[in-house]
């Protein structure tokens, strides 16, 4: 069985363009190491669908896959709106920095039960000076806000999660079974994802990378969300090329109309930490007798074992807890943590994710066993640890005027212009059939299925 276990060797893929995200660690190789992943996968699709006889050869352009790792969507005579809350951000503890993320409101709403502030910035961060850095992480957390102590790498290394997270593999495949891919007579070399149905329960930010990649190569997205759910400041970027609905979860029609979606599914992308889908009354056994073809893959924050397993987390918390702003304040000599440029552990997980997708197909039309896969932001970071930076003068920061395709895009929001394809994989270039949505413009069903 040959499932993807780590990044693509330098040499199996052409590489184009130069430079480097500023930073530390390597962003940019990673960026252009995870879109290869991608694309590796892709073309071992295409070969064992007989699309081509023989495998396409990948391309990735490095610049482009940098920026792909920032926003890719750029307004027209209008702003995006702001990705982080007032009160989200880093703050001096008694005894170091500690990072609040408090985007979702009920987060929000821990820190300053916990804090006994209102939301001001300037109470929060005297009230915060009063505070160890371990015991407000503690204290948040179990109030079920998130929040990260900044640790040095060997703090991270000697953490209890850390230790464990250092024997964890990549992408942790599991549960080998056959499964008997749907015909999708629509798949072309150009379109190789043309007919896949891919079922999407993820928020911020790796999920919806994923199953953006999967759209850009002609699956049909389908993104499920609770009534009222938004993410004003990402949503423009991440909802390129997919259909999102509401759909009421914590009633008994919103769980069947689930369980309909997931019976005509061939992939299953979710976010859910452990045990939460048992909780919907869609466990394992479940979702095997609901779907048995499909494939699933799934992410958390901080790995599937040890103690923190179940913790909430994001890019900017995983980054404090595991060493990367600290690493980064000591590479600029600041005062302050230096986090990465970009959430570069969101984007590369979401591109590993897709890749596992690809790998499973592959595997499937070869008529080999597959396994589901699980994957973590925590983990990612180990990776990026290990990468060696090559050496280069030059800079990239931001997108120019020729970053972006010619063509409007006409979102929900407005129009504006979208970063040129980062990845060519034979004759198919990423593209995107449907420009991005507001969340809940589409109804809970399979477009390709509705009369």
């Amino acid at each position: 069985m040959s499932l993807l276990s780590a990044l693509p060797s330098p040499g199996t893929y052409r590489v184009d363009g130069v430079g480097a995200r500023p930073s530390a660690f390597a962003v940019s190789e990673l960026a252009t190491a995870s879109f290869a992943s991608v694309g590796q996968e892709m073309s071992r699709v295409v070969t064992a669908l007989n699309l081509s006889p023989e495998p396409p050869e990948v391309s990735v352009d490095h610049r482009l896959a940098s920026l792909w790792y920032g926003y890719s969507f750029k307004p027209d005579g209008w702003d995006m709106p702001s990705l982080w809350d007032a009160i989200a951000g880093d703050y001096q503890a008694s005894d170091g920095w500690i990072r609040l993320h408090t985007n979702l409101p009920h987060h929000r709403a821990a820190a300053l039960k916990v804090l006994q502030v209102k939301a001001d910035r300037t109470q929060v961060s005297r009230a915060i000076r009063g505070w160890t850095i371990a015991a407000l992480e503690v204290a948040i957390v179990a109030e079920g806000g998130v929040a990260a102590a900044m640790r040095s790498r060997a703090d991270w290394q000697d953490h209890p999660q850390g230790r464990i997270l250092a024997r964890e593999p990549l992408i942790g495949w599991y549960g080998p079974r056959n499964i008997k891919l749907r015909d999708r007579p629509q798949a072309t070399t150009k379109r190789p994802l043309a007919g896949l149905r891919v079922l999407d329960l993820t928020r911020i930010l790796a999920g919806p990378v994923a199953t953006r990649t999967l759209a850009g190569f002609g699956a049909e997205v389908l993104r499920i969300d609770p009534p009222g759910w938004d993410e004003p400041g990402i949503i423009p970027d991440i909802s390129l090329g997919k259909h999102c609905a509401y759909l009421d979860l914590k009633s008994s029609h919103g769980i069947q109309q689930l369980q309909e979606l997931l019976t005509q599914a061939d992939v299953l992308v979710h976010g859910y930490r452990p045990g939460a889908l048992d909780a919907l009354g869609l466990n394992k056994a479940k979702r095997d007798q609901l779907a048995p073809n499909r494939f699933e893959v799934t992410l958390d924050a901080y790995g599937w074992q040890g103690p923190w397993a179940p913790r909430r987390g994001f890019d900017s918390l995983v980054q404090m807890s595991a060493g990367i702003a600290h690493a980064g304040m000591d590479w600029a000599e600041a005062d302050k943590p230096l986090p990465l440029p970009v959430q570069a552990l969101d984007h590369a997980t979401g591109y590993l994710m897709a890749a596992t997708v690809l790998s499973a197909l592959a595997e499937a039309a070869s008529g080999h066993a597959i396994m589901d896969a699980r994957l973590s932001l925590a983990r990612t970071a180990e990776l990026l640890a290990t990468l060696a930076k090559r050496d280069t003068d030059e800079d990239i920061t931001g997108a120019t005027d020729a970053d972006f395709a010619d063509a409007l895009e006409q979102s929900s929001w407005g129009s504006g212009y979208r970063l040129k394809p980062a990845l060519t994989v034979g004759s198919a270039k990423m593209r995107w059939s449907l420009p991005a949505p507001k969340l809940g413009t589409s109804q809970p069903i399979w477009p390709s299925l509705a009369t």
